[in-house]
């Protein structure tokens, strides 16, 4: 199929999508390389009216001249416009006026955003919230516990959806009735991990957006998540780091993160926990210590404190927050068993009743921990080990 043809079937919105796609779509043509090509003829438009010897002229690979001045960009492109509407997923080219201005600024922007959900949402004030995979019970509490009080004040809450921090944070956000914004190192079409199929529908449904600047239908490559790090950074205003190990990827984000000129923000650990490295490596080097929502709201710039803050005097002037001390709606018992909990290390069932013995039957135990555990207050991990959540 010639341009001629593609540029036919489609309305005017659509031709520029559509060269953008194609670009997109090209043997050898990355975001850096489309970008540079783009700036050589002047346009996009310009791209697909040079001939072959122009588009060899400026420097493009063979494989890549050929595609585009043979038509066969835009074929792939018309094929995968109609995949992406098949998934209802929405193409937000690079000049489309909804591509996030913070996500231009970066050095390699991606040249079209596949997007479900929300997108308006890409350019609200957001804080990237990243970390290992395989948090400590302190991590995950940490994640939910500030996603949940920076959500619920109208900070847009940005992560990637892999399993630990990542899910905790968006979790977190969709708790505090906030929005959040899960980056995909996969086609917008295949969640990964696959157990997270019902958080991605529950970000949609909540208001919030799914992005990948990755074809319908791409699988998770281990190559693909360190190059989606860099849009979670590049829309957000900050990143924290929560947890991550000293080869851990979060790195990756946190480098991107200091390369795009945003705020470093990481929560302290137990220096005896290797999941520490990170963050507290982080801080050493100057990033931010976390600890409250409030050591981050500080750090945000003048006019978008501003802005949220005018959104609570309308919609709710004490946004709800999360505590790891916030006991004040338990019963006596509950309360006497939380204060038992730690958010950071397991305490056994037969600790507690041990602990408690002449003060609390074993029944009225079981039965707070019960209650504690409906109220995600308390989490029962294997072998009856208890820890608290919030």
């Amino acid at each position: 199929m010639t341009e001629s043809t593609a540029i036919s079937r489609a309305t005017q919105p659509e031709v520029s999508t559509l060269q953008w796609l194609a670009l997109v779509l090209t043997p050898a043509m990355g975001p850096t390389r489309g970008h540079r090509v783009i700036h050589h003829f002047g346009g996009i438009e310009q791209v697909f009216r040079a001939s072959l010897t122009e588009l060899e002229a400026a420097g493009l690979p063979a494989a890549s001249a050929q595609s585009i001045a043979l038509g066969k960009s835009f074929s792939h492109a018309e094929e995968e416009f109609m995949k992406a509407r098949d998934v209802n997923a929405d193409l937000i080219s690079f000049e489309d006026r909804r591509y996030p201005a913070r996500l231009k600024e970066i050095y390699d922007p991606p040249l079209v955003l596949y997007v479900r959900g929300n997108a308006e949402l890409l350019s609200e004030p957001g804080l990237g919230v990243v970390g290992t995979r395989h948090p400590t019970p302190y991590g995950m509490g940490m994640a939910e516990r500030l996603s949940n009080d920076l959500a619920s004040r109208g900070l847009v809450i940005i992560s990637g959806m892999a399993r630990g921090v990542d899910t905790h944070a968006h979790r977190g956000a969709l708790n505090g009735k906030g929005k959040t914004i899960a980056i995909w190192g996969t086609g917008i079409d295949v969640p990964y991990p696959r157990d997270n199929r019902r958080i991605a529908e529950a970000i949609v449904a909540a208001g919030g957006t799914l992005v990948s600047e990755f074809p319908v239908g791409t699988f998770a490559a281990p190559q693909n998540f360190p190059i989606r790090n860099r849009i979670i950074s590049g829309l957000s205003l900050g990143v924290l780091v929560v947890e991550a190990g000293e080869y851990s990827g979060t790195r990756i984000t946190a480098r991107c993160a200091l390369e795009q000129g945003r705020d470093i923000f990481a929560v302290p650990g137990n220096v005896t926990n290797r999941n520490s490295w990170g963050p507290n490596t982080l801080i050493k080097q100057g990033a931010k210590l976390t600890a409250t929502w409030e050591d981050v709201w500080e750090e945000l710039p003048g006019d978008v404190k501003l802005q949220l803050e005018a959104n609570w005097r309308v919609e709710s002037p004490e946004p709800a927050e999360a505590s790891l001390f916030a006991d004040s709606q338990l019963s006596p018992h509950e309360k006497r068993i939380y204060a038992l909990l730690k958010p950071d290390e397991a305490v056994q069932l037969d600790q507690i009743i041990e602990r408690l013995e002449g003060e609390l039957s074993s029944s009225e135990i079981f039965s707070a921990l019960f209650e504690l555990e409906l109220a995600a207050k308390v989490k029962q991990l294997p072998g009856k080990n208890y820890v608290k959540t919030f």
